[in-house]
């Protein structure tokens, strides 16, 4: 298929897909407001950049963002990079640990990270964090949180579709140590940390995590994408609210901290 049909084809579908949101808004908006909407053309050329911008977004998807994470993937797992003989093995297949892919989980840890740096929607839920806030959370000191978060939870996703051991071990150990913080947390940043972890998985993260998780899973013998290849979005998502926690709890113990010391110091 070619470039201009395979953009002819995603636009199609992409109008098929907006089109109830649009019949939503304007049936509320004339049969239940029984008004004529403001702006009506700004809101008419609005949409029709949302068709163009989601339908270069989902080619560019299919055309580089999910081959670079399967590429990456299948590269770093190759018996030739990992120092593996590929006649080897068991039944002539490569028998390997997990600690033979450690550039596998540095390779996730960097992607998670950097990907969550540049998420749109944590810049705008972090900008109107610090906006809220007065000042007192930081916007970069947020994502870099969130971004450490997603990095970790990578890094040991990968470990586990590695390893193969079950995905529901590593979400439910992570849900318990989240409600253990949840209970010595301040009560401020509580919902804040569980919103951070669902902007995490939006336009940039998903596609690249997704596809790496996917590509590990197709490279790694004895490994299944349908039953192993998923799962990494649900440690982008869980670990960002263990670590924005984490971040909170943390800046109050060194704040306590240093107001002890200046109290000591003033008695003294």
């Amino acid at each position: 298929m070619g470039l201009l049909e395979h953009l002819l084809v995603t636009a199609q579908g992409t109008v098929l897909d907006v089109l109830p949101i649009v019949a939503i808004l304007f049936g509320f908006q004339f049969l239940v407001l029984r008004r004529r909407p403001p702006n009506l053309r700004r809101i008419v050329g609005g949409f029709v950049y949302v068709l163009i911008g989601l339908t270069l977004f989902l080619v560019g998807l299919e055309e580089a963002l999910f081959p670079i994470g399967e590429t990456m993937a299948g590269q770093l797992t190759a018996p030739e990079f990992i120092g593996r003989d590929p006649g080897g093995g068991d039944g002539g297949r490569v028998v390997s640990g997990w600690l033979d892919y450690f550039w596998v989980y540095m390779f996730a840890a960097a992607i998670g990270f950097t990907t969550t740096m540049a998420e749109p929607a944590l810049i705008a839920v972090s900008l109107k964090a610090e906006q809220i806030s007065g000042g007192s959370i930081k916007s970069f000191g947020l994502r870099l949180a969130v971004a450490a978060g997603v990095s970790v939870g990578v890094a040991l996703g990968s470990y586990r579709i590695i390893s193969g051991t079950p995905l529901p071990l590593y979400i439910v150990l992570g849900y318990l140590v989240v409600m253990f913080q949840t209970l010595h947390a301040s009560k401020v940043i509580v919902p804040l940390a569980y919103d951070t972890g669902g902007v995490t998985t939006s336009t940039v993260t998903v596609p690249v995590v997704a596809a790496l998780g996917l590509g590990l899973a197709s490279a790694i013998p004895g490994r299944s994408p349908l039953i192993d290849g998923f799962g990494l979005i649900a440690f982008a998502s869980l670990f960002p609210i263990m670590s924005v926690l984490g971040y909170a709890q943390l800046t109050e113990w060194l704040q306590a901290r240093r107001q002890k010391e200046g109290d000591n110091s003033h008695g003294s």
